[in-house]
């Protein structure tokens, strides 16, 4: 079980810099008292589950005070909240990238899902605990949908650059080609947390590549020589 302390290391050097504002250390410290919050959740997730685990068991094991998770965490459930929220900022960051890359955006895409998983891909008991929740509990569940709403938003902007570079086929409007991708990455994310054989990014990466040739532009056309070569 985690339970870690801040020891900040202490140097004497005759140059020191200039000490920060009182309101800048207030704010330090203030993330890092969330983010121990939020990783010690996570991890006791991933060991108990997520209707098991208590407040005071997340406060115990991130040794703080239990009234302190309340200055961060309206409930148990926003924790699973703050994981959905770190998933949209990695496609928003994706959108960036993708209007800023002279690559390819098919590219940027195979990045996001390898990624689909964020750190959690180096524990499956986590992303399972947070599946069941997602299945169990309502509040849980419409708050997933919430985000994949938002997720799909801004994934459907990427592929929109992507179709008007060529890269994607047009025959499909860009947010129902998100909804696909999105329908399967959770699809092996989660069967690859039930049944973690191999590293999760390579297996993205696989199935990926069987979904990719399908988003691409000159799919049409193979499709409609697949069609003709039938008919005749």
């Amino acid at each position: 079980m985690l339970k870690s302390r801040l020891q900040p290391a202490i140097r004497h050097t005759r140059s020191l810099p200039a000490t920060p504002p009182r309101s800048d250390r207030r704010e330090r410290r203030r993330l890092e008292t969330h983010d121990r919050l939020y990783r010690a959740a996570l991890e006791l997730f991933g060991e108990r589950g997520f209707l098991e685990t208590t407040v005071e068991d997340i406060t115990e094991a991130a040794d703080v005070g239990k009234g302190t998770f309340f200055n961060y965490f309206p409930t148990k459930e926003h924790v699973l909240a703050a994981y959905g929220g770190e998933r949209i900022a990695a496609v928003e960051r994706a959108l960036e990238k993708a209007r800023t890359t002279t690559g390819s955006v098919l590219d940027v895409l195979e990045e996001l899902a390898a990624d689909s998983a964020g750190q959690s891909h180096e524990n499956p008991a986590v992303l399972r605990a947070i599946y069941a929740a997602h299945a169990s509990c309502a509040p849980v569940r419409a708050e997933l949908q919430k985000r994949m709403r938002i997720s799909r938003k801004i994934l459907a902007e990427i592929i929109s650059l992507a179709q008007k570079r060529g890269e994607v086929r047009s025959d499909a409007a860009p947010i129902e080609l998100a909804r696909l991708i999105q329908t399967v990455v959770m699809g092996f994310t989660m069967a690859w947390a039930l049944n973690p054989e191999t590293q999760f990014q390579p297996t993205a990466k696989k199935t990926w590549d069987l979904i990719c040739p399908s988003l691409r532009a000159d799919a049409i056309q193979s499709s409609t020589k697949r069609k003709r070569s039938i008919k005749e």
